[in-house]
């Protein structure tokens, strides 16, 4: 099975960082934003992965190209140019890297790597989001609910604390600290995916949560793996500092790789399937951010 990372938008809003590298390259603990991502996959025995670049795609491009390299210790003679690789990386990637367009859309990008994907289930994802859901049973899910398309339902966390009011909203009775329940339910990438999908894409002006989502809500085709764990995504300065500092920490939530033995310890809910316009509204709430900036 191959995972398909959106890595194309500008990411507008993380400019500290952007206006040099794209957003997925954006370093959290010494490795491109990309590299942990991929990382969650592989820990779920993914391997195989579509890298969709646009802006600043040439950096994507020389990351992958000199992977081997920059990840071994080596020894150089150089009166011969010889090189003597002495502990070379092990990761057991096979990374097809492909130039999407610059001002293509989500959709669109998704369309132009059809020809890589073949008539395969596939995944797909955000290039700015970690989590620690269990991609194996979410495909699992998906092939249960026999859905052209699953989507990874989550919390988004709660930015503030909240204050508990009085009936006629002149008294605080309680304070509570921020926290993931007082955020909206929103859609945090991980989709499962038929190449179906595919038909469904007009062209590069195509927005993926647009057209072909409300299509297949409006089919009854689109299904809901809602997951409880961890799960945040890297769209500001703030994000980026959030999850350096977990990592900083020493047990990010989402480096499940250096788990002895994967479990899923979150409790599922029952999962869902979305059939129309109304159940998506009242579910989640579309990241719109990524029209322009994943």
């Amino acid at each position: 099975m191959k995972a398909v990372i959106l890595a194309g938008g500008y990411g507008t809003r993380l400019s500290e960082e952007t206006g040099a590298i794209p957003k997925p390259m954006v370093p959290i603990g010494g490795h491109p934003l990309i590299w942990h991502i991929m990382k969650i996959y592989s820990a779920h025995g993914i391997n195989d992965f579509v890298i969709c670049c646009g802006y600043k795609g040439a950096i994507i491009k020389d990351y992958f190209l000199n992977y081997y390299n920059h990840n071994s210790d080596f020894t150089i003679d150089l009166s011969s140019n010889s090189i003597d690789i002495c502990c070379p990386a092990q990761e057991p990637w096979r990374v097809t890297v492909v130039d999407t367009g610059l001002e293509t859309m989500t959709g669109g990008r998704i369309k132009r790597i059809a020809r890589h994907i073949g008539n395969e289930t596939f995944c797909l994802t955000y290039g700015d989001g970690v989590s620690d859901v269990d991609i194996r049973r979410l495909v699992d899910f998906h092939h249960a609910q026999g859905a052209k398309a699953t989507v990874t339902a989550v919390r988004q966390p709660g930015r503030f604390g909240t204050l508990d009011l009085s009936e006629d909203l002149t008294r605080v009775h309680g304070l509570r600290e921020k926290s993931v329940l007082d955020g909206q339910t929103i859609n945090g990438g991980f989709f499962v995916l038929e190449p179906s999908i595919f038909e469904l894409i007009e062209d590069d002006d195509t927005v993926w949560e647009e057209g072909p989502l409300q299509a297949l809500v409006s089919a009854g085709e689109l299904s809901v793996y809602r997951h409880d764990g961890f799960w945040q995504n890297m769209d500001t300065l703030r994000d980026k500092n959030l999850l350096q500092s977990m990592w900083d920490g020493g047990s990010p939530p989402w480096r499940i790789w250096d788990s002895p033995a994967r479990t899923d310890t979150h409790q599922q809910h029952d999962q869902e399937s979305i059939s129309s316009s109304m159940a998506l509204n009242s579910v989640m709430t579309w990241r719109r951010e990524h029209l322009a900036s994943t």
